[in-house]
């Protein structure tokens, strides 16, 4: 925009476009921000938003301008000197400004704009006739003044009025005088918290009349200068007017008149309301978020494991191998003896349903299927040390971020204990415990079928030989082997080979047990990993982009 003071320098021009993706991205970061950012600020940006959408709604390029200032500043008798008329009544010793009042220049209708600035007072300024010397090079068409209520009245009322139009106007007038331009309530309270505005902002030093010399005058002025540069608002030159010697009048009707010829005052005032909110909204988001990995640490799966009872279920994955693998393959007279032991994963209800039924079921249908397990519940101790793995992640995840949002991570990562326990569970009763039989089984039965068969054939050849000879009947022939007779070898065989082979079994059964054991603990800790990621790192990584998008989106509306 043209600058309203001499000297500037060039200022960025914020175009509808940028103004428009500064809102967008305020907006953005509002919605990811949720509740971790400060309610008041919140508050303010979406007044913001709305803002800019009912600002860009109007038609028409009117450039409002306020004038603000102290009860006696000359506030009104400077709006009439601008004027070229007597619009304002002008009291000497207390506020006669109770609303707004409006003096525009042009002919474009501004009815809509002064309604939604909710102006009363509307006065239409004519061009003046001749060729006066004191107007501006370029012209005032579209130029919106407005005398506001003193921000120090002792009226809240008119306070709160000039405050309201302050808020929607698009340059900032700051009228003081000579004796109020040090006032606290007008540093404090209105140009601090403007300190991103300097772009539509201009001070007068109004009254100066009233000084005894020129140097005074200097000197009341460069001390304004210091005290604007204390308040953060840098590059706004003070300009001295006096309504009564008409010191400058000119002056301020050309820095009015640059003003207007831009027609980009109101996108600069948006621009930089919607980058100072976004701001302070900032302050309440870190440079960055923690480095967290995609899934779940071994400490937070071994804590998980634990309290999931899985020790136990691997217990019984060995004993339930083993007790199946020595029932077919252990030796054949003792076989039947192992059916009378408890199965295992029975006793903990792991073996109702077959794995190839569970894969064919939706996992929400799972739990009326297969019901709940019979694994004892995690202790105490076993659930602290859920605890503190989820508070180690936390820790971590929340490295460096403001307190909203670190809360936020720490609920993230501390879902309920039944949700969670109920996942575990669920986990390890659908998790396929046993497999196919080894080929080595088959192989075992076989011979162990076989050397029985021979025991039993040697025994029963034998017992019908000393029958023969008890009876006193004639002889049959024995065959033999070497020295030994066949039903003896047959016999004897059998049970030692079979014995053996029971022993080999036991060795077997030890190792596939071991190996089925190191098997389901695999797949139970995966499953156990992607319950931990699922229910407490993705919440956290969740919060955690929400952080980073809020952080972007806020940078992207402060045009940083």
């Amino acid at each position: 925009m043209s600058p309203l003071l001499k000297g500037r320098a060039k200022i960025a021009v914020a175009t509808q476009e940028i103004v428009r993706a500064q809102a967008e991205a305020l907006d953005a970061a509002l919605a990811a921000g949720g509740d971790q950012l400060d309610a008041d600020d919140v508050a303010a940006a979406r007044q913001i938003i709305a803002k800019v959408g009912q600002r860009n709604a109007l038609a028409g390029d009117h450039t409002v301008i306020a004038l603000a200032g102290a009860t006696g500043s000359g506030k009104s008798s400077l709006f009439n000197a601008l004027a070229g008329q007597e619009l304002a009544q002008i009291g000497a010793t207390r506020p006669t400004t109770s609303t707004p009042s409006a003096a525009v220049w042009g002919d474009d209708p501004a009815g809509p704009l002064l309604d939604w600035l909710a102006v009363p007072r509307r006065h239409a300024v004519s061009a003046p006739s001749g060729e006066p010397t004191d107007e501006p090079a370029g012209s005032l068409d579209g130029l919106v003044l407005l005398d506001l209520p003193d921000f120090d009245s002792r009226e809240l009322s008119h306070r709160r009025e000039a405050e309201r139009v302050l808020a929607l106007c698009d340059v900032f007038v700051w009228v003081t005088d000579p004796q109020k331009y040090a006032d606290a309530l007008l540093h404090d309270e209105y140009v601090k918290q403007l300190t991103g505005h300097s772009a539509v902002m201009l001070v007068v030093l109004n009254q100066v009349d009233r000084l005894l010399s020129e140097s005074a005058v200097e000197t009341c002025r460069e001390d304004l200068v210091r005290l604007l540069k204390l308040d953060g608002v840098d590059g706004v030159q003070v300009l001295t007017t006096s309504v009564l010697t008409g010191e400058n009048i000119p002056e301020l009707r050309q820095r009015l008149a640059n003003a207007v010829a831009g027609h980009e005052a109101a996108r600069q005032r948006l621009s930089a309301d919607i980058a100072a909110v976004a701001g302070r909204l900032r302050r309440g988001v870190a440079e960055r978020e923690a480095s967290l990995d995609a899934a779940a640490d071994d400490r937070l799966i071994d804590a998980l494991s634990r309290a999931s009872g899985v020790p136990v279920v691997l217990g019984a994955v060995d004993e339930d191998y083993r007790r199946e693998a020595l029932g077919r393959t252990g030796w054949i007279f003792t076989r039947w003896g192992r059916k009378l032991r408890p199965d295992p994963l029975r006793r903990l209800r792991l073996d109702r349903v077959p794995s190839q039924v569970l894969e064919q079921v939706d996992p929400l249908d799972v739990r009326e299927i297969v019901g709940r397990s019979s694994i004892p519940a995690p202790s105490a101790s076993a659930r602290s040390a859920v605890k503190l793995a989820a508070l180690s992640l936390t820790e971590r995840a929340a490295d460096g971020l403001p307190v909203l949002w670190a809360e936020a991570v720490s609920d993230a990562a501390a879902p309920t204990d039944d949700r969670l326990y109920e996942r575990l569970d669920r986990v390890v009763v659908t998790t396929p415990l046993r497999g196919n039989p080894p080929v080595w089984w088959r192989l075992m039965g076989w011979l162990q079928w076989v050397l029985g068969l021979a025991a039993v054939v040697g025994l029963v050849w034998l017992v019908v030989l000393g029958v023969i000879g008890w009876l006193k009947l004639p002889e049959i022939d024995t065959p033999k082997i070497g020295p030994f007779p066949l039903p003896t070898l047959l016999l004897v065989g059998g049970l030692v080979l079979g014995g053996l082979g029971a022993w080999l079994a036991r060795v077997l059964a030890r190792v596939g047990a071991r190996r089925r054991r190191e098997l389901v603990g695999t797949r139970l800790r995966t499953a156990i990993a992607d319950v931990a990621t699922d229910q407490l790192v993705v919440p956290v990584r969740e919060v955690l982009d929400r952080h980073r998008e809020t952080r972007e989106s806020l940078d992207t509306a402060r045009l940083t």
